[in-house]
């Protein structure tokens, strides 16, 4: 009854914190540093991801389908969707080639509490500048493929446990001089190749593994890790622009300091 209860407590946790810039990495660890919580496993893992993934390609649904659409209608009207696709491609393949080629490295979790409560905070301090400068000069579809890309290798630095993967991207984002609203949207947007190259992954592990798994635990990370995702990416994009980043850096930075004083 306990592990039900936590897989209910874990898939919150994982559906609000994937998309938030607050570091889902640090947020995760504590229920274990608190609580002496123990680890699901990797196949609650692949059920919480599935959630959060399938939470935000139904949030974009209608942008997925014009965007499909483009490819193989000649529509004018199209374009600008082509385009924002091609960027989202473009962004992708960064954190695709770091992600196989340190693969290795990744998997001998070399971060420990420390080291994510500090890149927690260093991150935190980039996202303050970058919010602070930003000019918010373009909006999502006047993003071009170079300024995608530079999106894409800073979202590389989410691979390190604690830096965000919206937070790099949305930070990259407002560097560029992207308005926050679209930052943020077009962050949410590119969670979708991203946690779906990391579930592919999740996958292989667990099908070379051969894990045994909690049907229970798994549909209720799956629901709950789903509906949080879902309503966290609604509420956020409805008032990001009047809420702004301020809340969730000093947040970030608080969390940063309260995990090194704990451990």
């Amino acid at each position: 009854m306990f592990d039900l209860f936590l897989s209910f407590i874990l898939a919150i946790i994982q559906g609000l914190t994937e998309f938030l810039p607050i570091s889902s990495s640090a947020h995760l660890l504590l229920p274990s540093l608190l609580f002496g919580l123990k680890d699901l496993g990797l196949s609650y893992d692949i059920a919480v991801h599935a959630g959060t993934l399938v939470a935000v390609i139904y949030f974009f649904k209608s942008e997925i389908i014009l965007m499909t659409k483009s490819f193989y209608v000649n529509n004018n009207d199209l374009n600008k969707y082509k385009t924002l696709a091609m960027c989202l491609i473009a962004a992708t393949i960064p954190i695709v080639l770091v992600g196989f080629s340190a693969s290795d490295l990744l998997n001998q979790r070399i971060f420990g509490i420390q080291s994510i409560a500090l890149v927690n905070i260093i991150f935190a301090g980039i996202l303050l500048l970058a919010f602070l400068k930003r000019e918010e000069k373009k909006d999502l579809y006047q993003l071009s493929l170079y300024g995608a890309l530079f999106i894409g290798i800073f979202q590389c630095f989410a691979l390190i446990p604690g830096a965000s993967r919206s937070g790099t991207a949305i930070t990259a984002a407002l560097l560029i001089g992207m308005n926050i609203k679209d930052a943020t949207k077009f962050s949410f947007m590119l969670g979708i190749p991203t946690i779906l190259g990391a579930l592919v992954l999740l996958l292989i592990d667990i099908q070379k593994l051969g894990i045994a798994f909690n049907i229970t635990y798994l549909i209720v990370g799956f629901l709950v890790s789903m509906i949080f995702a879902f309503l966290t990416i609604k509420l956020f994009l409805a008032f990001v622009e009047k809420i702004g980043m301020l809340p969730f850096i000093v947040y970030r930075l608080f969390l940063g300091l309260f995990l090194l004083l704990i451990i």
